[in-house]
């Protein structure tokens, strides 16, 4: 563990430097995951998104929520700065491809960790695809990477970004609902569109019904599980 960063009340971003191998490459998107050992001699596995892009392979940033009684985030929440840990992968086809489609993405919470690593992939890139995020969160004390994201805007000429609140206090001036609300007035035509879903279940089932209301083009899911769950797939 090389950097530790708190960025809410409970999310931190974790950044490990990689020792053996040095280096590593991975596509925008891909994951890695953990085996936890637990009480009573058997082990969980976690899987957790890459939030840096693949231009820095000497090391990768992930992004935790914190979760009571959850095997991963207590056993990465509890890693201190110099502390050594391993992991699998990096796997998952949950990627970025290239190409000059328009690009619509879609996160709740800290499913914002692989799409952050395809904004930055494309900002290295320099490219000039239209690219549009709506990232729903609950309340002001969970905002966090406003300001990357407006940097971003400066990189990506084409890019545009709305956060929205659920549980805004009353001075927020922002955009308020749940993120899936956003989706319909964002798109008005999908024939040049690829999209992509990270967060929860209900999330993308209203997000993807609603997409293939407008017509048909590719859609690209990433569900996040309950790291309380006794069995938890890993990213599709």
């Amino acid at each position: 563990m090389s950097r530790i960063r708190s960025l809410t009340h409970d999310v931190r971003e974790i950044e490990l430097a990689l020792l053996e191998p040095a280096a590593i490459g991975f596509a925008p998107g891909q994951f890695v995951s953990f085996e936890i050992e637990r009480e009573g001699g058997f082990s969980s596995t976690r899987a957790y998104s890459i939030a840096s892009p693949p231009s820095r392979p000497h090391l990768i940033e992930l992004l935790l929520n914190r979760v009571p009684a959850g095997p991963g985030s207590e056993y990465l929440f509890a890693l201190r700065e110099g502390d050594l840990t391993t992991f699998k992968g990096p796997v998952g086809s949950f990627t970025l491809r290239d190409g000059t489609r328009d690009l619509l993405f879609v996160a709740t919470g800290t499913g914002i960790a692989p799409l952050r690593s395809m904004l930055w992939s494309l900002a290295e890139s320099g490219s000039a695809r239209a690219v549009t995020l709506l990232w729903g969160l609950r309340s002001q004390r969970d905002l966090y990477y406003q300001d990357e994201l407006e940097h971003l805007r400066s990189r990506l000429p084409r890019f545009s970004f709305v956060t929205t609140l659920s549980r805004p206090a009353s001075d927020w001036r922002g955009a308020v609902g749940r993120v899936s609300s956003l989706v319909d007035a964002s798109i008005t035509t999908v024939g040049n569109l690829d999209v992509f879903l990270c967060g929860n279940a209900a999330m993308i089932r209203d997000v993807r019904d609603l997409v293939r209301r407008k017509g048909l083009c590719p859609i690209h899911t990433e569900e996040y599980y309950d790291d309380r769950a006794e069995s938890r797939p890993p990213p599709c």
